[in-house]
């Protein structure tokens, strides 16, 4: 099943393995668990620490257990783990092997020492780029803790239990029956789901922190680059962020940036942070902004967490990213992940054989429709402008396909649904001013990006679309204060711009506090904590 040169890089990944790995196959006669079989066949030629039984009785057919023999592991795949999920596969097999992982010890120590049984189900697609993130955690959990147990379902292949979960978005975990949550997670935010008091402890750590010369509040492609830059310089540098990586870790595919010809959203956020990590940088993931102080007597600038901690520094660069864009009509927040999406890549499976929506004629929304085209029956794309402002080469192809309909001059004004999904979409014509009903089970949003700047305002001057106004050394209107990337006012919201910004933000940072002395305070406390 796998191609000579996979299966070579297979066989050298495999060698790092050092106790047995024992699969266990759950099959029937189906096309399906054929391809399951030949895989795990191929599995087992990569290493002789594997050995394969095709005599499991696991109800979901095909479906394969993985373990090692006299410990207490239980991993699992329901499906063919390909696509984004074979980086998935190939771990799992590594971890249940014994090769240690590279989790941070402290998360590792937490996991271990997690009460009580955890039964995990993952429900995935095998083009969504943020579903392996959480599998890839879930699975570390389970050979980490015995009392902990994941399968990882395959949406499209089990489309019933899909249908009976009512499961509109992936990746959607399920915890002992009971939706736990969706969308992409780290171990750590699973781990401080489960454990309830390790945001307090959390909060305590960051509260005790000395002063940073260059504080990052963001870890997109922007934020990192800031980091680097100042740390470069020999400084006290931190970064606080939500998610490292930032919306870099939600987009499909990246091809135009420079020097590297093709690579995948969550590819590059991983490279990001381990370039970072190499450098003496305090990295606080999980963490969210919600207040600005601007320095006072002691020079030290303010930023407020959301766990109720505060983090202090000379300065500060703020590159907090930009979200996808809502509609804002009734309906939407109500059917968000029962049949509203803002991933075609990740959802789109979902909706095989369905009608969908796609909202927005930019070069998003056209790629959106071509994609979900080849997947859905029917796909509507409503413009609110009186043409689509996508790239032409890709109009001529959405043009060409025959179950696409395309409705311009539209704006949509509700989501409609049976209070569990949805089941249409209600838009108006503004040239003729009557409204339509369209009868569909999904609506993908595509409108554009919203800057993560409400929780500045008042504080530093934003621009009317909510962006952070900066000058060309990426100072804003509070001194100390600079910013980067998408949410700023610069033009032409892309990764590598976002990522200049970053540098020049950091540098300036640093004039800045080479032509300013140091507080009293923060040069105590440097010292202290050496």
């Amino acid at each position: 099943m796998l191609e000579a040169d996979l299966k070579a890089q297979l066989k050298a990944y495999l060698e790092r393995a050092v106790r047995p790995i024992q699969i266990v196959a759950s099959v029937d006669d189906s096309e399906k668990s054929r391809e399951l079989l030949s895989l795990l066949e191929d599995l087992k030629e990569a290493s002789p620490k594997i050995s394969v039984d095709a005599t499991g009785t696991d109800p979901r057919k095909p479906s394969f257990l993985i373990t090692s023999p006299g410990l207490d592991i239980d991993v699992r795949f329901a499906g063919l783990p390909m696509g984004h999920e074979f980086t998935s596969l190939v771990l799992a097999l590594l971890q249940v092997g014994g090769h240690p992982s590279k989790a941070a010890k402290d998360t590792i120590e937490q996991v271990m020492a997690l009460e009580g049984d955890y039964l995990f189900e993952t429900y995935y697609s095998l083009s969504c780029q943020n579903c392996p993130d959480v599998v890839q955690a879930l699975n570390l959990a389970a050979v980490l803790n015995p009392r902990i147990r994941h399968v990882a379902i395959d949406g499209a292949l089990f489309q019933a239990e899909v249908e009976a979960r009512e499961i509109m978005s992936v990746p959607t975990v399920f915890l002992n029956g009971s939706k736990f949550d969706q969308g992409r997670m780290t171990l750590e935010q699973i781990v401080a789901k489960l454990d309830t008091g390790a945001a307090d402890r959390a909060a305590q750590a960051i509260a005790g922190k000395a002063p940073f010369e260059v504080l990052v509040v963001g870890g997109g492609p922007a934020g990192a680059a800031a980091a680097i830059y100042a740390a470069r310089k020999g400084i006290r540098t931190g970064v606080a962020s939500e998610r490292f990586g930032g919306q870099v870790l939600d987009t499909m595919a990246i091809e135009n940036f420079i020097s590297v010809k093709e690579t995948e959203g969550p590819k590059m956020a991983a490279a990001l942070e381990q370039h970072v990590r190499e450098y003496d940088v305090d990295i606080m993931d999980l963490q969210r902004a919600v207040q600005l102080v601007p320095a006072g007597d002691d020079g030290l600038v303010g930023i407020g967490l959301e766990n109720g901690a505060t983090l202090r520094s000379r300065t500060v660069v703020l590159a907090t990213g930009a979200r996808w864009r809502q509609m804002g009509v009734p309906g939407e927040d109500q059917y968000r992940n029962k049949g509203v999406a803002y991933c075609p890549h990740c959802d789109g499976p979902l909706f095989k054989g369905k009608r969908v929506a796609v909202i927005g004629g930019g070069n998003s929304g056209v790629e959106a429709a071509i994609d979900l085209a080849g997947i859905v029956a029917h796909v509507t794309l409503i413009e609110f402008d009186a043409q689509l402002r996508a790239d032409e080469v890709l109009q001529r192809k959405l043009r060409s396909l025959s179950n696409v309909r395309i409705v311009t001059s539209a704006q949509t004004t509700e989501v409609l649904g049976d209070g569990a999904r949805v089941n249409g979409l209600v838009y108006r014509d503004r040239v003729g001013g009557d409204s339509h009903r369209i009868e569909l089970e999904g609506v993908f949003v595509q409108i554009g990006l919203l800057p993560n700047t409400e929780w500045l305002k008042g504080t530093v001057e934003l621009s009317p679309r909510g962006e952070i106004i900066i000058d060309e050394r990426g100072q804003t209107s509070v001194p100390g204060v600079f910013a980067a990337g998408d949410a700023t006012t610069v033009p032409y919201k892309q990764i590598v711009i976002a990522m200049g910004q970053g540098a020049t933000a950091a540098l300036s940072a640093f004039d800045h506090l080479i032509r300013t002395s140091a507080p009293a305070a923060a040069t105590t406390a440097q010292t202290e904590s050496a």
